[in-house]
């Protein structure tokens, strides 16, 4: 069996930053799909691409509706794909709900979505991880900075900067309740985190990132060179970023919730194989092993 080479070495002693090795847009100039050219152009320049209404008010209620039914359950809740919010005990996460919910499978295949990941990774593409986020008021806890690839690359063993993401809002994102901030043109730039992957370091960084987490001096370098950007957005906004874009959230403390549907889809001519940097795969629940292109 061949050797995979390892493009972007990470979790070594020491912090290395290198520049990225992969195109950010896949497909052909020209190829059809649903984001115009200029638009693109954008995301191949900035790494990520904000859509003002991906879908409609009735969709954001049945979305919404289903999400309040998924945290409700008491078997969910018990089901190890909820994560809960280390303070409070509340639910913060629900991994794999496209294959919970037939509500959110329904959404994975609309080509509205999977329609712009095709577009941007040029090839079929398969769902790495879905969740949903829910980050209720008065004090859910954001998510530190971090490049996604790194963790995937990792732990996952994704080899190359070739999945897309889609945060699609189900509450208003305001510039108040801990929103989706990205650091435009990082995801140029590879940064390898220092330190070894601790054994199912998943159990820990889905409530509190850790292994994986860059340094307070290479942060400040890239929010110096790169600036950052906050998105904010009425329900049923949508922003699509790539894998390697350095982001994160604050903690929400207003009154007002910020929920959302999560996707990551992955170039079936990408698919995972063992971690580069981890003693052990994370569950298939957070990465897939399922390489099926959606339909």
């Amino acid at each position: 069996m061949t050797a995979i080479t390892d493009l972007y070495p990470s979790r070594g002693p020491v912090e290395v930053s290198a520049p990225r090795k992969d195109p950010v847009v896949w497909s052909a100039p020209g190829a059809p799909g649903p984001i115009p050219t200029d638009r693109l152009e954008a995301f191949e320049r900035d790494g990520f691409l904000a859509v003002e209404q991906l879908i409609g008010d009735d969709e954001v209620t049945v979305y919404r509706q289903e999400l309040e039914r998924l945290i409700a359950d008491p078997a969910i809740r018990a089901d190890e794909r909820s994560i809960v919010e280390p303070k409070s005990q509340e639910i913060r996460s629900v991994f794999e709900v496209h294959r919970i919910s037939e509500v959110f499978a329904n959404l994975v295949r609309d080509e509205r979505v999977a329609g712009r990941a095709r577009q941007i990774l040029g090839s079929d593409v398969y769902v790495h991880q879905s969740r949903i986020n829910v980050k209720p008021g008065f004090g859910a806890s954001g998510f530190y900075w971090h490049s996604d690839f790194e963790t995937w690359h990792a732990e996952d063993g994704l080899p190359n900067m070739r999945a897309v993401s889609v945060s699609i809002a189900l509450t208003e994102n305001h510039d108040t309740n801990g929103g989706l901030m990205i650091m435009p043109g990082s995801h140029r730039t590879f940064l390898g985190c220092a330190g070894a992957t601790p054994r199912d370091n998943y159990k820990k960084s889905l409530q509190m990132q850790d292994a994986g987490t860059p340094s307070d001096e290479a942060l400040t370098a890239m929010a110096g060179e790169y600036g950052i950007k906050l998105f904010t957005g009425r329900a049923g906004s949508a922003t699509w970023f790539d894998c390697n874009c350095m982001h994160g959230s604050g903690d929400n403390i207003t009154p007002f919730p910020r929920s959302n549907v999560f996707i990551v889809f992955n170039s079936v001519e990408n698919a995972a194989v063992e971690p580069f940097a981890a003693p052990v795969r994370r569950p298939e629940f957070i990465g897939a092993r399922d390489f099926t292109p959606v339909r």
